[in-house]
């Protein structure tokens, strides 16, 4: 399969978690989806990511969300409150993997979504 089949495929259920979030109510806006090289290794060095170089969002097989779950309807990364979007995500199917399944260095990343290649 090539990269861009994957990134069909990631596409997709992309779209039936949108779909899914809008119908139990969430709201969300977007965060990063394509991120460059160079961005990438920012990021690693800062040690808010486990990659350095080309990463899922550089092969545009990762989404980042901010979400606004509370009444109040402030920006939360609280992984509680996303718990029920990243175990939908990861039922789509098993390459489909949520950042608040694993830890980066000491940290959640619950507003990632991804496709593992």
């Amino acid at each position: 399969m090539n990269l861009s089949d994957k990134q069909f495929l990631f596409a997709k259920d992309i779209i039936l978690l949108e779909m899914w979030m809008i119908s139990q109510g969430y709201k969300y806006t977007y965060g990063h989806a394509w991120r460059s090289d160079e961005e990438q290794t920012r990021l690693f060095e800062k040690g808010l990511s486990n990659i350095k170089g080309r990463g899922p969002h550089g092969n545009r097989l990762a989404r980042d969300y901010n979400f606004f779950i509370d009444d109040n309807e402030e920006l939360t990364y609280d992984k509680e409150k996303i718990q029920p979007i990243g175990d939908f995500w990861e039922s789509l199917n098993p390459k489909n993997k949520w950042g608040g399944s694993y830890n980066i260095r000491g940290n959640w990343d619950t507003p990632h979504f991804e496709r593992l290649l």
